[in-house]
């Protein structure tokens, strides 16, 4: 009994396609138990517009650059890093988030994993080669290690004194 239903169970696999993949063949199309999945944009006139991909940067006439100089200027601290605030991707964001949230100051952050563009010009603004960066009051300040090592010298907390004032005047006021 046992023999017969381990070899209808062969049998059946041995009737299953090899491989499933989800990689897009030539004509820029997968199928998946009988699913078929497109990987190219179609320019079929009933295609709405809500479904096709956009590039909202491109699209707003606004550059990758000036988003960086905008997110410098109006951010108190701003990290460029690897995930978000709530959630790094890399250790070296986790340091710098963890040890930044200890002066209880404003943080704001972007993914740079969202977006190549904004990763080379965040790169290019700094000339900087590496991530998380940060800058406190409109100047690059560096890395996570620079953070730590200003963090243990007392630096830090002197660089962010004015912004910690201003966190604690407006929580009693």
């Amino acid at each position: 009994m046992a023999s017969s239903l381990s070899n209808a169970l062969l049998k059946g696999i041995a009737r299953l396609p090899a491989t499933y993949s989800l990689r897009p063949t030539v004509s820029g199309s997968a199928y998946h138990y009988g699913l078929r999945f497109s990987t190219t944009v179609t320019s079929d006139s009933d295609t709405h517009d809500d479904f096709k991909p956009t590039d909202k940067l491109a699209s707003s006439g606004t550059t990758a650059t000036d988003v960086v100089e905008k997110d410098v200027k109006e951010n108190p601290v701003m990290i460029y890093m690897k995930g978000v605030l709530a959630q790094p991707q890399c250790g070296f964001s986790a340091l710098a988030v963890r040890v930044l949230s200890l002066y209880q100051v404003p943080l704001n952050a972007r993914n740079i994993l969202e977006s190549p563009e904004l990763k080379t010009a965040v790169k290019s603004f700094s000339n900087w080669p590496t991530f998380p960066q940060i800058f406190i009051k409109g100047e690059f300040i560096g890395g996570s290690d620079i953070i730590l090592n200003m963090h243990q010298t007392g630096e830090l907390k002197d660089k962010l004194k004015d912004l910690t004032s201003e966190v604690s005047e407006e929580k009693s006021g």
